[in-house]
């Protein structure tokens, strides 16, 4: 098999991915992070985009290095996914044109206290990764039902299968999106749509910074994208990574109560500066 070392991806699994899931995506949060890189992984694949986020200058950048250097057609839609507007115009911006494949990568994370944080900051993140997650997974699993074919991938976390002290809210809103894709992968299968919950650990993508955390031994988000990518219509979760798969296997046989206990050490560690 012909491996191409700089994509990361074997010939055969791009071409994989552009015949099950072409001609067009869709990644959310893809200015940045784990978004960014699926976005060129896909890319390299032949899959035309349509890329959304906030930031409108990185998100104008991508596009154009993406279609210069893969020869692929691209939309942007600048949108703010915690406005309810921003999954409208992410519809909008999708109408005549033939989506296989869902990315749902935004999401952002608050730390500490939960009685001391702001709650308007909280419902934000709510509307990002619960809300806006759950509308345009609704839309897209209806249309990729009618077809008979698509993939969904959502982004939960390796913290949405336990409670997770001072990063509570932001555990329990991974909780529901790990939740939602094990059950859309058993629901939709039948139907030719592959969905995939994909439960990364501590990834470098500026997350940390708006979450106020110091994460230690990270990843990058190209060590994490591959193997999400090739995980899509193999599996229902997948927990990129060696560090990821360490992490949620030495809990595997701890009780529940044991676990919060244990997260609650990990995440106060990150989060001790705040603190000092």
């Amino acid at each position: 098999m012909k491996f191409d070392f700089d994509m990361g991806l074997s010939v055969k699994e791009r071409n994989r991915l552009l015949h099950q899931y072409g001609p067009w995506a869709i990644v959310t949060g893809a200015s940045s992070g784990i978004g960014r890189e699926l976005s060129v992984k896909l890319a390299a694949s032949g899959l035309h985009l349509i890329l959304t986020a906030r930031r409108k200058n990185l998100l104008d950048q991508l596009a154009s290095e993406l279609e210069a250097t893969h020869k692929i057609q691209t939309k942007t839609v600048v949108a703010d996914q915690a406005n309810p507007m921003g999954v409208a115009a992410v519809i909008k911006a999708a109408e005549g044109l033939e989506v296989g494949l869902l990315v749902v990568a935004a999401g952002f994370g608050t730390s500490g206290h939960f009685h001391e944080s702001k709650l308007d900051v909280e419902k934000n993140m709510l509307q990002v990764n619960c809300t806006a997650l759950l509308e345009v997974t609704h839309h897209f699993s209806r249309q990729f039902v009618k077809n008979k074919r698509g993939g969904i991938i959502l982004l939960s976390s390796m913290v949405g299968f336990q409670g997770v002290p001072f990063a509570a809210n932001y555990a329990a809103t991974k909780a529901y999106v790990q939740s939602l894709g094990e059950a859309l992968h058993v629901e939709l299968k039948p139907y030719g749509v592959d969905v995939l919950a994909t439960a990364p650990g501590p990834v470098k993508s500026g997350f940390e910074g708006r979450a106020n955390m110091q994460m230690n031994m990270s990843m990058s988000p190209a060590q994490v994208a591959v193997p999400i990518l090739k995980a899509l219509g193999r599996k229902s979760t997948n927990l990129p990574g060696f560090l990821t798969k360490f992490l949620v296997s030495s809990l595997r046989t701890v009780p529940r109560w044991g676990k919060v206990r244990i997260m609650k050490l990990v995440m106060g560690g990150m989060t001790q500066h705040q603190r000092a």
